[in-house]
């Protein structure tokens, strides 16, 4: 039993009736500012893609992938940061955090295998870090209900 009293404490422990002075608040800006940074990071890379951007091209062909690839992953990449920053959609957003979560492990993958360097496999690492802080930190009306 105390475990699902600690695990009750810690569900509601950022709940809008929370009594200590800016916790709920602080968790709310600090969902936005992953949320905000993620789907940043997700559309205007995805209108690179869906444009043929010659810099984002040039990187996808020395990843290794089809031109055509750019056009899908452009396609998914628009549509998963509308649907985390717009309103309602609770199951189109777990799916879109997951994708991205995809995207970014393996183009981490990728730039490992390409050889690139530690940054550039850090980078969409650290942007996974973001991500997924975006949906731990999920104010209750963006969840699906259990």
């Amino acid at each position: 039993m105390a475990h699902s009293s600690a695990v009750a404490a810690t569900s509601s422990a950022f709940t809008p009736t929370d009594t200590r002075p800016g916790t709920w608040r602080t968790r709310r800006v600090l969902y936005w500012v992953a949320t905000t940074f993620a789907t940043v990071a997700f559309l205007v890379p995805g209108i690179g893609n869906l444009i043929h951007a010659p810099h984002i091209a040039s990187d996808m062909a020395h990843l290794g992938y089809p031109t055509y690839f750019m056009t899908i992953l452009g396609t998914w990449k628009v549509l998963g940061a509308a649907v985390i920053i717009l309103p309602g959609f609770a199951r189109a957003k777990e799916w879109a955090y997951a994708g991205m979560i995809f995207d970014l492990s393996g183009g981490a993958t990728s730039r490992a295998i390409a050889g690139d360097g530690v940054a550039a496999v850090g980078i969409p690492l650290a942007i996974a870090v973001v991500v997924a802080a975006s949906w731990a930190l999920r104010p209750d009306d963006r969840t699906l209900r259990r």
